[in-house]
């Protein structure tokens, strides 16, 4: 089985309070390729240009992700952003963002690519995202991120894009904009009718949240001491938590199943959050994955022991 994730590939550049690191891999696909490795075979299709070396592209077969469909744009110069984080980590400031290859961006995926078994659409322009989707439709699994812009300006294919995937991965604030609903579930309750049967509401350092037919769902980010950087980490939970359920390729896709996903997919996000861009989920291992999920169990489960109330 495999997973696709078509996407952006770039060069970040990013202060925090904790440093700066004026030229760092990113890009949403990088992000998601990384954290759903640990569960699949994973191929990325994005563009990039002469600038991006085997440096970079060391760091996604080192965990053996599949790069031929990595597009190289002869003379062209990769994705960039630039952004500043203050001491509420929650709000940046972009200070710069050079489409560059991206800007012509039409995804050409392999037969391998078309072939997958789950599909990551990630936060590129919904009519691409539409394309790619025509041309994967064995995917058991599809799932889409997406952005304000996009809401902003080509909210009638974006919707059109929604309809057709299994899942819809966006922050609250975005889910809001989106349905002009005024709360998160009712919010979700407007996307479950478009088409998708899951929602998935990130919500920063507060958490995410999973909507279905069957209920709610909510998990608190993973508790730490130090945060350095949360570049990413949107997309690294989007990794763990698809990735999970490509990893289940014979299981039926249950609200249970979903729920666990959404562990992963919080103790990815953790570890990207640790360190700058790409550092820390680039070096990790499975059995850390494993333990922090375990640790996320004990701190978000109780069992209660009723008492008779006042009236």
């Amino acid at each position: 089985m495999s997973l696709t994730v078509v996407g952006s590939i770039a060069f970040d550049a990013v202060k925090t309070p904790f440093g700066e690191r004026p030229k760092m891999l990113g890009g949403s696909a990088v992000h998601f390729a990384l954290a759903a490795s640990f569960f699949d075979t994973v191929r990325v299709v994005g563009p990039v240009g002469e600038d991006f070396g085997d440096a970079e592209l060391a760091v996604l077969e080192g965990r053996s992700v599949e790069t031929a469909d990595i597009e190289r744009v002869a003379g062209g110069q990769t994705f960039f952003w630039s952004g500043v984080y203050g001491w509420d980590l929650n709000e940046r400031e972009t200070l710069a963002t050079e489409l560059n290859v991206f800007a012509e961006f039409e995804p050409k995926l392999s037969e391998q690519s078309r072939d997958c078994d789950v599909l990551f659409l990630a936060n590129i322009q919904p009519e691409l995202q539409r394309q790619v989707r025509d041309q994967c439709r064995r995917a058991r699994f599809v799932a889409l991120d997406s952005m304000n812009l996009w809401i902003e300006v080509a909210k009638q294919s974006l919707e059109a894009a929604i309809a057709d995937v299994d899942c819809l991965i966006l922050n609250d604030a975005e889910l809001r904009q989106l349905t002009e609903q005024p709360n998160l579930v009712r919010a979700a309750e407007r996307i479950l009718e478009m088409g998708p049967s899951v929602v998935v509401a990130k919500q920063g350092e507060y958490g995410s949240a999973l909507i279905t037919a069957d209920g709610f769902f909510s998990l608190p980010a993973f508790p730490l001491a130090d945060v350095c950087d949360p570049t990413g980490a949107g997309d690294t939970f989007a990794g763990g938590f698809v990735g999970y359920i490509a990893a289940h390729p014979d299981v039926a896709i249950s609200h249970d199943l979903l729920r666990r996903a959404m562990a992963y997919g919080t103790a990815l996000a953790s570890f990207n959050v640790q360190e700058f861009g790409t550092e820390r989920v680039a070096r990790l291992t499975a059995a850390e994955i494993t333990e922090r999920v375990a640790q996320l169990g004990r701190i978000t489960q109780f069992v209660d022991v009723p008492l008779t109330l006042r009236d």
